[in-house]
This record gives structure tokens, sequence and C-alpha cells, in this order.
């Protein structure tokens, strides 16, 4: 999987993540990824997701998000962009 993103510099830092069908989530290995001020590709290999028990033939949801999904906090600021999300075989 691959996603192109960019934030602001003045982002909060949070960590961003990806996750399939509302249940297997993959951070971003960068808290800082979210101040990238330039177009930023992001790769995922899709066995992340298999590995989590994703069946990678059917899916039917993408989210992305900022923080720890598991535990939510409200209080982040900023903005962020993505273009060109793709699944790949």
């Amino acid at each position: 999987m691959s996603l192109w993103f960019r934030g602001e510099i003045f982002n909060s830092t949070e960590q961003m993540y990806v996750v399939l069908n509302d249940s297997a989530v993959v951070y971003n290995d960068d808290p800082e990824a979210v101040m990238a001020i330039e177009w930023t590709e992001w790769r995922i290999a899709l066995q992340e997701f298999a590995d989590q028990g994703v069946n990678l033939s059917d899916v039917n949801t993408i989210g992305i998000g900022f923080g720890d999904r598991s535990n939510p906090q409200a209080g982040g600021s900023g903005t962020m962009y993505f273009d060109d999300i793709r699944l790949y075989p």
C-alpha cells in the first residue's frame, strides 16, 4: 500500500496510522511525519495488515488517523493533505 501526504510545520506531533476494515492498524514509525512540509510517500507492506487477520481480497474500508487508535485523546491540531492512496497486490 502506498499513500502520499504532507502536513504543516506547526501541526501537533501525533503518530499517524492507517486502518483497514476498521480492525488492522499500522502506525507510521516517524512521530513527526505530520510535520512534513513536502509530499512524502509512506509505503506499507500489505503483509502487516494480513498478519492482523485482514483478508486482503476483501478490503472494504481504509481509514487514516492520528494518535493512539486504541486510546483516542482530544487535543490534536493542524492540517494534513493526502493524495494517491493505492493498493498494490
